[in-house]
């Protein structure tokens, strides 16, 4: 690709209307830890209505973002299998099907969940090298790497076990390897067994086509500070991952945004929310 200051640094996000806040907060962060950086919001929606995605634009364009809204493609007939597995909407798959559905002139993107917080320059992921590979996506390791094996019994993998809520994507190779028969089929055989589906299936499919970036730079797990920390002897404290992380990823339940969540991170989360919630001139 090109490396030139003029070009945009596409990202992607899949959401429906309940995380239209969280998208706000995490674009906010991006935007103040990139200054001076142009960049392009994708966003592939299914449900989501006119007056939110025009509040939504209106948003970016105080902070300077370009955002494409795309409405999931209707030649896209999910089975029942797919959407009825353990309940989780049907937007999770729309980033490994996203090579279908963004322009053919995009040739790769950095797809975020909105439950994160930019606190660096995401500018290197962006530039990196994917070595051939499809993907680039860290592995939530722990301290001793056992869900890993975990993960390998249970799906029949021998790859690591990637996290598909920050990914840097190929997405020309994307549009020759994903298919959707292929996503269908593996749920089909697999659906007793999975537990995050579309993050199952992509290390299932297409774990060997995944580059390895590291996790407490690119896709920092809030919940496990106390395991960073142990794993590094002490030395990625506070101020390292103030320094030095780029992406804090707040993984599972309960999020930042909600009372019961008490994570190390909650008041940093906060103070971004209270920032963009001024911006918006969101009233609590």
């Amino acid at each position: 690709m090109k490396n030139t200051s003029d070009q945009p640094i596409e990202i992607l996000v899949t959401i429906d209307q309940n995380y239209i806040k969280p998208l706000e907060v995490m674009m906010y962060s991006l935007k103040l830890n990139n200054l001076g950086q142009k960049i392009r919001i994708w966003i592939i929606y299914d449900n989501i209505s006119d007056p939110a995605l025009t509040a939504l634009k209106d948003f970016g364009q105080k902070i300077g973002f370009e955002i494409k809204a795309l409405a999931m493609n209707a030649d896209f007939t999910f089975p029942e299998s797919l959407l009825n597995l353990h309940d989780y909407p049907q937007e999770m798959y729309f980033r490994l099907l996203s090579g279908k559905i963004l322009p053919s002139s995009l040739h790769r993107i950095i797809y975020l969940d909105p439950d994160i917080l930019v606190i660096n320059s995401i500018k290197p992921l962006w530039h990196l090298n994917l070595k051939g590979k499809m993907f680039a996506a860290a592995a939530h390791e722990g301290l001793t790497d056992i869900m890993s094996s975990i993960n390998n019994i249970r799906l029949g993998t021998t790859t690591e076990y990637f996290n598909s809520g920050i990914m840097l994507m190929d997405l020309d190779q994307m549009r020759q390897k994903v298919k959707l028969d292929d996503l269908t089929a593996a749920i089909n055989q697999h659906h007793d067994t999975l537990i995050l589906p579309d993050q199952d299936i992509l290390n299932y499919l297409y774990g060997e086509d995944i580059l390895k970036i590291p996790e407490t730079k690119w896709n920092y797990d809030s919940r496990a500070y106390p395991v960073y920390l142990t794993r590094s002897t002490g030395d990625f404290n506070l101020e390292w991952v103030m320094q030095n992380t780029a992406i804090l990823h707040f993984c599972g339940k309960p999020k930042p945004w909600q009372k019961e969540n008490h994570s190390r991170f909650k008041a940093l989360y906060l103070n971004y929310q209270q920032m963009t919630n001024k911006l918006t001139k969101v009233k609590k």
